[in-house]
This record gives structure tokens, sequence and C-alpha cells, in this order.
């Protein structure tokens, strides 16, 4: 079985072995298993244009299971298909932000079914552009310089996300700084603690070389999370940007750790139902707008995952990089065919890359996982952030690592590699820091009479990166 294993997912080809594929797996999901909670909490609560509920609650969170089910599911179903079709070390999921735009933006204005009509759409017209090669050109055309610097940048987005995630880092309103340590700029509540202390057994085992550091202090992380919340009974702060509480989950025993789930959400979309309430040059809008954000997203993850892990050819491309832009195109109509909206490739998987994972084997490891937490939900749903989140900071300093490939002393590059790392972590958006960087590459090229030297299709990426950028008042003038 073993020897089966090795030979098809390539393992000892690449220099791992099944054990650290499966620790790595079981690592990916750890750090992504917050997903089957939030993604219910950012659309359970959000009515649509005809004051209902998605998967058939009330503001109360009613709906909050079927949410969940459905989302474990299809993040289970796809990171398989990702780990066998690519083998490639990278877990699928509801993509968050993407489902944020989708209630705040979308449903506002139609129902449920037709918000995720729309997300269908723009899965399928992401397929037609990887079939057709043009979504690999795209990535092909990006400078390896910038690859890098979108690597590194998504190194510091995944290490804010870690610090914000534990309240280390918080908002801090309208006062200025805008966010800053803990709060008032101190640290406060047992559960910021319990991730600094998992942090840094984390780190100790890391710097001795421990094998599977990252998967061990996560364990230690929610077992002293438990102690903690035995001691303290510290409730959950549910993003009160001033609590002392646990993030999101409250670290206990569940009451039953089987349950059955319920997918009566998977099937619910209209495909053009969005077109008919908000008209054609809006429907088409809020789809490019989603387009762009899946679009680049995903080839920022797979690049960052492929640097961390050691993939990447000489050009900074990912082994099997057209079957994982197949993969996730499909993962972006599959979810908003099963009512969750778009699925995305996450790069919370350089977690389990980190912790030694080199091939599809854990992938499917991840995928299982999901599949299993559909029963076992009320399990998942008691890790708290504060025990995982840590591997996604030391996991951030692994990426940041690659910023030395960057010339420094060259503009041309240098100033679009900096808009590219700083705004990822500062606009919490991936897309964000590609746009900005890719914008500032053409427009250096091009005012220092080197427009020959642009690939044609960054000129068109840059376009469309204006174009998204002012989304808002093209919306406005337009409808």
């Amino acid at each position: 079985m073993a020897t089966s294993l090795d030979d098809f997912f390539k393992i000892s080809q690449r220099g791992s072995s099944v054990a650290r594929e499966v620790r790595g797996g079981v690592v990916t999901f750890l750090t992504m298993a917050y997903v089957i909670v939030l993604n219910p909490i950012i659309l359970a609560g959000v009515p649509d244009v005809e004051g209902n509920f998605l998967g058939g609650g009330a503001i109360d969170g009613s709906g909050f299971a079927t949410i969940a089910a459905c989302t474990a599911l299809i993040a289970g179903v796809l990171s398989i298909v990702m780990g066998v079709a690519a083998n490639f070390p990278l877990a699928i999921a509801t993509g968050l932000g993407l489902n944020a735009f989708v209630a705040y933006s979308v449903a506002s204005q139609m129902t449920w079914a037709d918000a995720m009509g729309l997300v269908v759409l723009e899965g399928l017209i992401i397929l037609i552009l990887v079939l057709t090669g043009f979504r690999k050109a795209v990535f092909d055309a990006v400078p390896t310089q910038l690859k890098t610097a979108i690597a590194v940048g998504i190194g510091l987005f995944i290490t804010l996300i870690g610090l914000v995630d534990a309240g280390f880092v918080r908002t801090s309103g309208l006062a200025a700084p805008p966010i800053g340590m803990g709060v008032s700029n101190k640290l406060v509540g047992w559960p910021v603690l319990v991730f600094c202390i998992a942090l840094l057994v984390m780190i100790a085992l890391h710097a001795r070389k421990v094998p599977g550091a990252i998967l061990i202090g996560i364990a230690f992380g929610t077992v002293l999370a438990g102690l903690v919340q035995a001691l303290t009974d510290t409730p959950a702060s549910m993003g009160d940007a001033t609590s002392k509480g646990w993030n999101l989950n409250v670290p206990s025993w569940p009451d039953t750790l089987f349950a059955k789930p319920d997918f009566s959400l998977l099937g619910d979309f209209n495909l053009l139902g969005g077109f008919d309430r908000v008209g054609f040059v809006a429907a088409c809008l809020l789809v490019f707008t989603l387009l762009l954000a899946d679009f680049f997203d995903t080839m920022g993850t797979m690049t960052a995952v492929g640097a961390e892990g050691g993939l990447n050819d000489s050009d900074g491309t990912p082994p099997n990089a057209q079957r994982i832009l197949i993969v996730d195109s499909v993962a972006a109509a599959a979810g908003g065919a099963a009512g969750v909206s778009s699925n995305t490739s996450y790069i919370e998987s350089a977690a389990g890359v980190g912790d030694g994972a080199r091939t599809g084997l854990a992938s499917v490891v991840t995928g299982v996982l999901f599949l299993l937490s559909t029963l076992a939900a009320p399990l998942v749903q008691h890790i708290p952030n504060e025990a995982a989140v840590p591997a996604l900071v030391l996991v951030g300093f692994l990426m940041m690592s690659q910023v030395k490939d960057i010339d420094w002393s060259d503009d041309e590059i240098a100033i679009p590699a900096f808009l590219t790392i700083a705004l990822m972590p500062f606009t919490y958006s991936i897309t964000a820091g590609i746009g900005a960087g890719f914008i500032a590459y053409v427009l250096l090229k091009a005012v220092k009479g080197k427009a020959n030297q642009v690939h044609v299709l960054m000129w068109v990426v840059a376009a469309l990166f204006v174009v998204y950028f002012s989304i808002d008042p093209l919306t406005r003038w337009l409808t």
C-alpha cells in the first residue's frame, strides 16, 4: 500500500514520506478548519433582498449547521480532487473575503439563490479561461521576482491573520493607530496567553528540527487551552475588539461527537436570476469583481505554497500548474452550486507544507478530515483558533525568507515588489497586493521607455486591475 502511494504521488521523488504527508495534511486541516465555523457566521446572519436567511434559519443563526455541513463537504471533496488530479499539497475551502462580498454586496441586491448563481457563473468563466490556456499564460507572463514578492507578501498576510485571530493584534476603532497590540497596546485575556505560549513552543520545536513541530505545537496549544478554560471559564469574543475572550471557539469537550449532517443547500442556486434582479450591467460587474479576486488569489497562493515546499521550477511555476488551476476553477463553481459561496485554494496549506508535506497525499488527508468533520462538527468547533494560528505565524516567517531573492537595487522590480508585499497584509487582500504590484510594474517600465519588455498579457491584466480598483465609481456611473 505504501509503495503504491509512493509511486502515485511521487512521495520519495519529492523527498517526503507517507508519514510526513499525513502529518502535513492534518496540520493544514487544523489551521483552516475554522472555515467550518466562520463561513456560517458570515453567511447565516445576513438576509437577502427578500429578507430570507441562508440555510433557512434566522438572525439567531439557526441555519448555521446546514451551512457548516455543506462547507465541510465541498472543501473535503475538492481538496481530495486537488490532491489526486494535481498532486499538489493545496487544500480548498470557501474563500473568506469572497464570502463576505457575496453576503453583503451581492445577496443584498438579490436572493441567495440568485447570488450563488452568479458565483457558479464566475467559476465557469474562470474554467473556460483555464481550458483555453489564458489563465496559465498570464501566470507565465509574470516576472519571476514579482512572483517571489507575491509569496513574501502572502507570508506577511498569513502572519497578520494569525496575530489578529489570536487577539495579539486588534483594530482600535477610530483612534490612532488603526491597529495595535491587544487592547490599548496591552495584551489582555487568557486566550492570547495561550497563543503566545503555543507559538513559543512551536518556534522552539522548529529550531530543534523536531519532526511534526507545527502539529505538536497545535496539539499542545489545544490541551493548554482546555486547561485554561477549565480554570477560568472564559467566554467567546465573537469579533469584539475589546474582549478578553476566545476569538471564535471556546475550548471544551463537546456534548456529542457526532451528528447527522444537513446538506439541503446543495443545488440551491439560480444561474441567471441575478441578471433579472439587478440588470445585465450590474450583474456583469459583480461577476467581474468575483472573477478577478478568484483569478489572482489562487495564482499567488499556489506560487507561495510551491515556493515554501521547494516545488517551483526556475521560473517560479509550481508543478502541474494547469491542473491546479482547473481544479480551483471547478471549486469556485462547486461552492456556488452548494450554496456556500466560491471555493478557492487556501494559503493555510503552507502550514502543512511547512511541516513537511510535498505531494497531493497531504491534500487528500485534509479532504478526508473535512468530510469526517461533517459528522464530527461538534468536535471541530471546540478547537480554539488560539491553538492553531501560531502555525500561520511560523509559516509566515518561513515564507518571508524568500525576500532575499528580490533585487532591491532595481526600482523597476523593487517598488512593485514592495507594494505587493506591503499591501497584502495592510489591505487584508491578496488580490489588492497583486494588483498594485502589477500596475506599478507596467507603469515603471513604461515611464523608463522599456514598454516593449512588458509581456502583452501584463498590460491586459494591469488594465483589468485598474478597472477592479475603480469598480465602485464605475458601477455608479454605468448603473
